[in-house]
């Protein structure tokens, strides 16, 4: 009997395993897996708990806000270094407003807090915006590129929070249970906490506008080839103004979140949040170029960031070590984006 495939002349396909191992988010969810067996092992089974995760999730839910807006920056072409400055400006406006103005302290706390709490939220979304406008006015109108730009609204930021707080943590109205997991009907939904789900359903929006919408299209658009996306008719620095307005105001999300853990709006909540911002838009696989990333991989190389983190105080090791691992982690990040290219032109 003559076999099936032999008649029909179709030679059997084998699996192609390339496009798996090059895959950037593939590579991530497995080192993602690797690493935590490995930290479980080495601390005794205690990597491996509730607490734990929450830790991780509290700490990725306040990088990802920043590394959502980052990567829509990064991949229209541009870099925007002022989200950590943003987060410490926004938190510090809110502390001014509520504490200094309205001399709210901790006595405001459970329902009557929720009015103080939209006042505050409001206060560091339009902050982050105002920041963002900044960005983009020097980037379109005064011709500064993104790095020098951004670099500029950064110091400025820092300056402004730190002379408007006195250099001091501005301590408001309570919002702590913010922080704690989620109860419904007795059962705690535990690792996951209020913040931890707004940053989830917000992170899940900006990836809706990346992946489905024409936002995303004409980002994706002018980070290729900005010349190509305006003769086609796409205004390239009105679409940059709304870019850099919505990481600023991602990074003034951030603030607020900042504030609700701190319990104040501190001058130095935000220092150094914009390398980790970063970091996590290569890690996942955003290119630096432009032009090329997705809203997914960010959210694996920030959730990685804060594993290695905390993995590595659970097995006794020093943290310090951690910039030292983050900055392989990005050298490899870059290698394998390297990789893929030269894949490509072949």
């Amino acid at each position: 009997m003559t076999d099936s495939k032999q008649a029909t002349g179709v030679a059997p396909r084998s699996f192609n395993w390339k496009p798996l191992v090059t895959n950037q988010s593939s590579i991530l969810v497995f080192v993602i897996f690797v690493l935590a067996a490995v930290f479980t092992v080495y601390s005794g089974g205690k990597f491996w708990d509730i607490a734990v995760f929450n830790n991780i999730l509290t700490d990725w839910g306040l990088v990802v806000l920043l590394a959502v807006g980052q990567t829509f920056v990064v991949i229209s072409g541009g870099i925007d270094l002022s989200v950590g400055s943003t987060v410490s400006l926004s938190g510090v406006v809110a502390g001014v407003v509520m504490v200094n103005w309205m001399h709210l302290d901790l006595s405001v706390s459970n329902e009557a807090a929720i009015a103080p709490l939209l006042l505050a939220l409001l206060i560091c979304v339009l902050t982050g915006i105002a920041v963002g406008l900044v960005n983009a006015f020097l980037v379109n109108t005064v011709n500064i590129v993104p790095f020098i730009a951004t670099l500029a609204t950064l110091g400025g930021a820092a300056g402004l929070a730190i002379i408007w707080s006195g250099g001091m943590p501005l301590q408001g109205p309570n919002f702590y249970g913010l922080v704690n997991p989620i109860v419904l009907g007795g059962v705690s939904l535990s690792p996951f906490s209020f913040i931890v789900l707004v940053s989830t359903i917000t992170v899940l929006i900006a990836g809706l506008f990346l992946h489905r919408a024409r936002f995303g299209l004409y980002t994706y658009a002018i980070g290729s080839n900005a010349f190509a996306a305006k003769a086609a008719g796409i205004n390239v620095k009105r679409h940059l103004t709304w870019v850099y307005a919505v990481s600023g105001a991602l990074s003034g999300l951030a603030g607020m979140y900042a504030y609700t853990r701190l319990g104040s709006g501190s001058p130095s909540s935000g220092a150094g949040f914009e390398l980790q911002a970063i970091a996590a838009v290569v890690i996942g696989g955003t290119s630096l170029m432009g032009g090329s990333g997705k809203m997914v991989g960010t959210l694996l190389g920030a959730f990685l960031l804060y594993e290695v983190q905390s993995g590595l105080l659970m097995v006794g090791m020093d943290p310090n070590w951690k910039q030292v691992i983050v900055a392989f982690m990005i050298a490899g990040a870059v290698g394998v984006q390297g990789f893929n290219f030269s894949q490509r032109r072949k």
